[in-house]
């Protein structure tokens, strides 16, 4: 679904990623690994087009979307929720969800229910506005919005980072939900060792702006993903 040749990505003069090649299958759950700093967020920009590659190519369901804006990605399939819970502050959940339907391309509004059905506690506040709600609410709703889009590959940038243990157990449900029983693909930078352990059914590790080991989760638990995954 998801293939990912040779990627390299700069800010100005200051390289980032170094020739990456990354992988997913439909239905499929990656796990993009390492330390803060060794370019996992830039690779998902890049993949999002959110920044544009120096070298590489982003190839999705067949299609080389390598140069195409954002909102092209998002309309071919590919729901991004980058890292800070990122929301309308100003709006309520109601219209957060609202705002995302009318800018998708099926504009179904089913899908606002279906987003619903992952995260029940955001039911009782769509009145309330996103502003207001805790950090652990705010990225539910995140989720939600992607998903009102009807991705067929999910990517989330450390989506229980700062978030309440209550509401990680939350997310990493409605994650594995996703990607069981709905068959979602997904693409996801996660730091916790025990979470991925849970959740992947393969894993990338960056250092340095490079691939330094891939595997499957049972290799997870090898001495060396060990160590490069410490602080």
């Amino acid at each position: 679904m998801l293939q990912v040749t040779g990627l390299e990505a700069a800010y100005g003069r200051a390289r980032v990623l170094f020739g990456i090649d990354l992988a997913v299958e439909p239905g499929q759950l990656m796990c993009v690994m390492g330390r803060n700093g060794v370019g996992k967020t830039t690779l998902l920009n890049s993949i999002m087009g959110v920044l544009t590659p120096t070298a590489g190519k982003v190839v999705f369901d067949g299609r080389d979307v390598t140069r195409l804006p954002t909102y092209e990605r998002v309309r071919l399939g590919m729901g991004y929720v980058p890292q800070g819970h990122e929301t309308f502050p100003q709006l309520t959940v109601a219209e957060n969800l609202q705002v995302t339907l009318e800018a998708t391309k099926h504009k179904d509004k089913t899908a606002v229910d279906e987003a619903l059905e992952v995260f029940p506690r955001l039911k009782e506040m769509l009145k309330r506005r996103a502003g207001f709600l805790s950090g652990g609410q705010q990225q539910q709703l995140a989720i939600a919005r992607a998903l009102v889009t009807r991705p067929r590959m999910l990517i989330l940038d450390e989506p229980t980072e700062g978030i309440q243990p209550s509401i990680v157990q939350e997310i990493e449900e409605a994650i594995e939900r996703l990607h069981k029983e709905k068959g979602l693909a997904v693409l996801l930078v996660e730091q916790y060792l025990e979470l991925a352990l849970r959740l992947a059914d393969g894993f990338v590790i960056l250092d340095g702006g490079m691939v330094q080991r891939t595997g499957t989760a049972d290799d997870l638990r090898d001495e060396e993903v060990k160590r490069l995954l410490a602080v």
